[in-house]
């Protein structure tokens, strides 16, 4: 299926909670998992909440990574969502599933953008503009 944007909404348990509430810590290694996917950081965003759990987002011109971490629960909801040929999300995931070490992984995989569903001319702009208002 040919796609826009590929996603990747990933549930993680039993993770280190010392590392969950380590805001430098994640913020290297969400830098890095969006490095190793081959993305192209544009800007991030980093915030620890008091009295535990870290909140952030790298944006990428492919998109973005975010995560929201509850250290209290051993748990880290991730979600990478890149688009085009050249990011590879299972990267960025794998990465951080042993960045954050967790004992338990779910994931949900989602293509956003279904080119089949989309009315395309034949110069590739879609065929119906947003008002803008």
């Amino acid at each position: 299926m040919r796609s826009l944007g590929h996603q990747i909404v990933a549930e993680f348990y039993g993770c280190d909670k010392a590392l969950l509430n380590d805001v430098a810590y994640i913020r290297n290694h969400m830098l890095e998992a969006a490095v190793k996917s081959g993305a192209t950081i544009v800007t991030e965003t980093f915030h620890h909440f008091s009295p535990h759990g870290v909140s952030g987002a790298v944006i990428i011109a492919e998109s973005h990574l975010a995560i929201h971490t509850w250290p209290e629960y051993g748990y880290a909801a991730v979600d990478l969502f890149t688009c085009g040929d050249s990011v590879s999300a299972e990267t960025g995931f794998n990465h951080l599933r042993e960045a954050l070490v967790a004992g338990h992984v779910s994931t949900m995989e989602v293509h956003r953008g279904q080119i089949d569903m989309m009315s395309v001319a034949e110069d590739k702009q879609p065929a119906m503009k947003l008002a803008m208002g």
